[in-house]
C-alpha cells in the first residue's frame, strides 16, 4: 500500500535543479523552480505539484536520493497556489518565513511571529529539517523556527511527537493523515497524545476515537505490542518532565530510510525504503485486528482475538444487555455481578495479560512501589483498579478513578491489572482454590500409579514391535530382482569403502538405519545406508525408495547411485553430501551461527523447487511424507537434495488425495489431516513444508518447543508473534542484523500459509515458489495453524504415546525418529 504513495508527478524537474540553493538568507527569495538541497543530498525543499490530478503547487521537502520525491513534509497544506511559477519563499529580517502568491500578492503561509534578527538564515540539514537559525548561534543548538515542530502526515527519526515548550513557547505535535494523495490538506484522521490522567496516544476519526495505542510502560505503547521489543533499526523514547510530554524515534542504523507515516485511509506504520524493490516497506504497524478498535466489548469488557466470539465479561462482571451480546454487540459492555459498597474485606482480582484501560481518569505517581499503590487504592472508595506504572524497572503506580474501557489480551506483552472486588465475589476465589487442594490429594496418587500402568504397556508393545520387524526382514527378503532398474554394487566392494561399517565413518542414523561415508577404489565417494534389523521402515519402503529415486531427476533432489542385496544385508548407496544433513546446523548452536540469511534463504527456495518437481513436473508425482530436516541433505556449496523416499507414494492421473490405514512419517512435521485421519495429499507435503522453513527461521525445532509465556509449539509461536505484529521475533537473532528483513517477513508469512489447518486454505507448491520471489504484503492474511499447541498432537510429547495411539477411524500412527 504505501509504495503506492511513492507516485508524484513533479510539473518541473527539480530533481537535477541547477538552481539549487545551499540556504536562504535575510530578505533573499526561493521562487517557483528552485530548490534547497541538504548538505548529504538526502532531502529537498522546494514547490511540487502532487498526485495525477491535482494542478495545485506547494512548497515541501521531500527524499532526493532515495525514495525521490516522496513528500516528507508540507507548508502550505491548506491554501495551495494555484498558479504555476508564481510561488516565492521569502525569509524576512524577524526571521519569519513568508509564502506568497505573486500572481494574487496574498500570503499562504507563514512560520508565525518572529523576533528581529538580521543575521538569521534558513536552511535544510541532513535529517529533512528546515531550520531558521541565527548564524552566530549555529553551535549552540537554539533555532527561530523549525519544520520538525510541525508535522504533518510523517514523522522522520528525531521529531518529537506530543506536547513539549522551550522559550518560544509551547508546542504540540500531532500526526495528521493526508484528504487524499492528490490532496494534502488536512484528512479526518489524526495521530495525538491525550495529557488527561496519564499520557496515551489515540488515532481519531474526525471526533471518533478509532483506536487507542495506549500508554508508556517503560517499554513502549501498550497497544503497540510491535514496539515493545527491540529492533535493529531505531529506538523510541519517551520523556515527561518539566519541558513536556512527548515522544521520540532515534536511528541505531543510520544507512536504514525510515519514517512514521498516517495513510488518508488512517492506517499508521513504520516503513523501511527497500532499494531492491524501490519501494517503501512495511516495517511495524500497530495491531491492525477487530480488537484494536476502541472500546469494542465496552466497560469492564475484554476482547481476545483468539476466541471465536472477540469478546467476553472479565471474571465477576457479566453481560449488562446480554441479547445484545448474543448478536456480537458489545459496546453497552459489562456490569458487576457484586457491586462495591465501600465495605470491609473488599481487595482486588488479578488480570494478567491485559492491555491496560483508559487512563484519561486515573492518577499516578512515577516514585511509588506497587505495595504502596494496592493500599492507596483500597482506601479510596472511588478507586477501582491499579497497576504498576514502569515494567521495566518495576516502579511507578497508576490508579483508575471509574468504570474500566478498552481492555484486550496481549498474550506475551500484556500486563497485570489488580481490579477492586466485593468480598462476596473474593470469597469465590477461595472456595475454588480449596476445591483444587482436595482433587489434588485424590489426583496424584491415582496418577502415578497410571503412569507405572502405562510404562508397562509401552514396554510390551516395543518388545513385541521389534520382533515382529526383525522377522519381516528375515522371512520376506528383498530379491536382485526387485531392483533391477538400478546398479548393483558388491557387499565385498561396500565393506572395504566403509572399512568394514567403522564406526569413524558413520554420519548419522534415521529411521532406515545407520548410514556410512565410503570411498570406492576409483576414489568416488558415497554414502551407504544400511537397513538396521531394529528398523522402523522394512522391505516394502526399500523397494520404495529404489522405486521413486532412481526415476527422479533434479538438483534439489538426492542421487541413487545403486544398491547392494545379499543374504540379510539390504543397502543404498547415494551420492555424497559433504555437509550432512540440514538438522546438523540449524539446531548446533555453534554451527547455526556459520548458517547466514542469504544461504537460509538459498535453502528454502531449493527445498521449494524440489518439492515443486515431485508434485508437479515428475511423471510419477509423489508425495513425500516424510519432509524434515534431517531429510535435507547439503552439498558441498550448500545447495539442499531432499532425500528419504522410503514413505513416498505416488498419484496417479487426476487423484488428488488419498488415504492410509498406517500413518507414517515424523512427530512435529505430519499435517492434522494425515496424522489424524490417514488422508494425505500433496497439501500434506506444503504443511511439513511450511514446519520446515519456520524451524530454518528460528533454529529452533517444532517438536518439543517450548516457551515460558505459553504452551504454543514453534508454529502456534510464530502465529502468535505474527498477529501481534511481531514476525520478527521469531528468527534467529542472528539474522535480524542482515539487513534482510524483507526477505524474513516474507518467509515467515510464506510459512505460516503453508501450516494453516485446512488443507484447502494451504498454496500448492508452485503458488509457493512464486511466493518466494514476491512481496510479502501482497499475499493473503494466513489463518490459524494446525496443530499449532503440544496437547494438540494427542497429548503428551513423548514417541512411546504416539506410537500406541489410534484415531478415530482406526488410523495407527508410526512414529519415524529423526537423525
Amino acid at each position: 500500500m504505501e509504495s503506492l504513495i511513492f507516485t508524484f508527478f513533479f510539473t518541473y524537474t527539480l530533481l537535477i535543479s541547477i538552481n539549487a540553493l545551499d540556504t536562504i538568507a535575510v530578505n533573499q527569495t526561493l521562487k517557483d523552480g528552485q530548490t534547497i538541497v541538504s548538505p548529504n543530498e538526502a532531502f529537498e525543499l522546494g514547490f511540487f505539484t502532487p498526485g495525477n490530478a491535482s494542478e495545485n503547487r506547494y512548497l515541501g521537502i521531500w527524499y532526493k536520493r532515495q525514495a525521490t520525491g516522496t513528500i516528507a513534509w508540507v507548508a502550505n497544506r491548506e491554501i495551495p497556489i494555484r498558479n504555476n511559477n508564481s510561488g516565492e519563499l521569502t525569509l524576512r529580517s524577524d526571521g519569519v518565513l513568508v509564502l506568497r502568491d505573486s500572481a494574487t500578492d496574498t500570503i499562504v503561509w507563514s512560520s508565525g511571529s518572529g523576533i528581529f534578527n538580521v543575521n538569521a538564515t534558513a536552511r535544510l540539514s541532513d535529517d529533512g529539517n528546515f531550520v531558521v537559525g541565527n548564524d552566530d548561534d549555529d553551535e549552540s543548538g537554539s533555532y527561530i523556527w523549525q519544520s520538525f515542530d510541525h508535522p504533518g502526515d510523517t514523522l522522520l527519526p528525531g521529531m518529537k511527537f506530543g506536547r513539549y515548550s522551550d522559550e518560544k513557547g509551547i508546542t504540540v505535535a500531532n500526526v495528521t493523515s493526508w484528504k487524499s494523495a492528490d490532496d494534502p490538506s488536512q484528512g479526518t484522521f489524526m495521530v495525538y497524545m491525550d495529557l488527561n490522567g496519564f499520557p496515551q496516544v489515540f488515532i481519531k476519526n474526525g471526533n471518533v476515537t478509532e483506536h487507542r495505542l495506549g500508554i508508556w510502560n517503560g517499554i513502549g505503547y501498550t497497544g503497540m505490542p510491535t514496539l515493545q521489543t527491540k529492533n535493529p533499526i531505531f529506538t523510541f523514547e519517551y520523556v515527561s518532565n518539566e519541558t513536556g510530554t512527548f515522544s521520540v524515534f532515534n536511528l541505531i542504523n543510520t544507512s536504514v530510510l525510515t519514517k512514521t507515516k498516517l495513510n488518508p485511509s488512517g492506517d499508521l506504520g513504520w516503513y523501511n525504503w527497500i532499494d531492491r524493490t524501490h519501494g517503501w516497506f512495511l516495517y511495524l504497524s500497530p495491531a491492525g485486528d477487530n480488537c484494536a478498535r476502541y472500546a469494542l466489548c465496552g466497560v469492564y469488557g475484554r476482547c481476545d482475538i483468539q476466541k471465536s466470539q472477540s469478546c467476553e465479561c472479565l471474571r465477576g462482571f457479566t453481560p449488562k444487555r446480554p441479547d445484545q451480546w448474543d448478536v456480537s454487540d458489545w459496546g453497552d459492555g459489562c456490569r458487576r455481578e457484586i457491586e462495591l459498597n465501600c465495605s470491609f474485606g473488599e481487595g482486588f482480582r488479578k488480570y494478567s495479560y491485559m492491555k491496560l484501560p483508559d487512563t484519561r481518569e486515573s492518577w499516578y505517581d512515577t516514585r511509588m512501589g506497587l505495595e504502596e499503590c494496592r493500599v492507596k487504592c483500597r482506601n479510596e472508595c472511588n478507586c477501582t483498579a491499579y497497576s504498576q506504572l514502569d515494567i521495566k524497572y518495576g516502579t511507578g503506580c497508576l490508579l483508575w478513578y471509574g468504570e474500566l474501557i478498552d481492555m484486550r489480551t496481549f498474550p506475551s506483552t500484556g500486563q497485570d491489572i489488580y481490579i477492586k472486588m466485593a468480598a462476596a465475589e473474593l470469597a469465590k476465589d477461595m472456595k475454588v482454590s480449596k476445591g483444587k487442594k482436595q482433587v489434588l490429594v485424590i489426583a496424584i496418587p491415582v496418577t502415578l500409579g497410571l503412569v507405572i500402568l502405562l510404562g508397562v504397556c509401552l514396554l510390551i508393545i516395543r518388545k513385541n514391535r521389534k520382533q515382529k520387524l526383525k522377522a519381516q526382514v528375515t522371512q520376506d527378503p528383498i530379491e536382485p530382482k526387485d531392483v533391477i532398474h538400478v546398479p548393483l554394487f558388491k557387499l565385498s566392494s561396500l565393506l572395504v569403502a566403509t572399512d568394514n561399517f567403522s564406526s569413524n565413518n558413520k554420519l548419522g542414523e534415521g529411521g532406515f538405519g545407520p548410514v556410512y561415508k565410503g570411498v570406492l577404489e576409483d576414489g568416488h565417494e558415497i554414502a551407504v545406508k544400511r537397513l538396521s534389523i531394529n528398523s522402523s521402515q522394512g522391505v516394502e519402503e526399500f523397494k520404495n525408495e529404489v522405486m521413486f529415486i532412481s526415476n527422479l531427476q533434479h538438483r534439489n533432489l538426492v542421487k541413487i547411485l545403486g544398491c547392494c542385496v545379499e543374504g540379510q544385508e539390504q543397502m543404498l548407496i547415494y551420492e555424497y553430501m559433504p555437509n550432512k544433513g540440514l538438522d546438523l546446523f540449524l539446531f548446533d548452536e555453534t554451527l547455526s551461527r556459520t548458517l547466514g540469511w542469504s544461504q537460509r534463504f538459498h535453502i528454502i527456495k531449493g527445498i521449494a523447487r524440489g518439492l515443486l518437481y515431485l508434485h508437479q513436473d515428475s511423471r510419477l508425482r509423489i508425495i513425500h511424507r516424510d519432509l524434515k530436516a534431517a531429510n535435507i541433505l547439503l552439498d558441498h556449496d550448500m545447495n539442499p537434495k531432499i532425500s528419504d523416499f522410503g514413505l513416498a507414494r505416488s498419484f496417479k492421473g487426476n487423484e488428488t488425495e488419498t488415504n492410509t490405514k498406517r500413518v507414517v512419517g515424523t512427530y512435529g512435521y505430519m499435517s492434522p489431516e494425515y496424522a489424524g485421519d490417514g488422508i494425505f495429499s500433496v497439501k500434506s507435503d506444503v504443511f511439513s513444508f511450511g514446519v520446515l522453513v519456520l524451524e530454518i527461521m528460528s533454529g529452533k525445532k517444532n517438536r518439543g518447543f517450548s516457551h515460558e509465556d505459553h504452551n504454543h509449539n514453534l508454529l502456534g509461536h510464530a502465529w502468535k508473534l505474527h498477529r501481534d505484529g511481531k514476525a520478527l521475533e521469531l528468527a534467529d537473532a542472528s539474522l535480524i542484523e542482515t539487513g534482510h528483513t524483507f526477505e524474513l517477513l516474507l518467509s515467515i508469512r510464506v510459512a505460516l500459509l503453508c501450516v494453516q489447518h485446512d488443507p484447502a486454505d494451504r498454496p500448492n507448491m508452485s503458488t509457493v515458489v512464486m511466493m518466494l520471489s514476491g512481496d510479502e504484503s501482497r499475499l493473503p492474511e494466513p489463518k490459524q495453524p494446525g496443530f499449532y499447541k503440544e496437547e494438540d498432537r494427542f497429548g503428551p510429547v513423548n514417541s512411546s504415546s504416539l506410537q500406541s495411539q489410534k484415531s478415530n477411524n482406526g488410523v495407527t500412527l508410526t512414529l519415524m525418529e529423526p537423525r
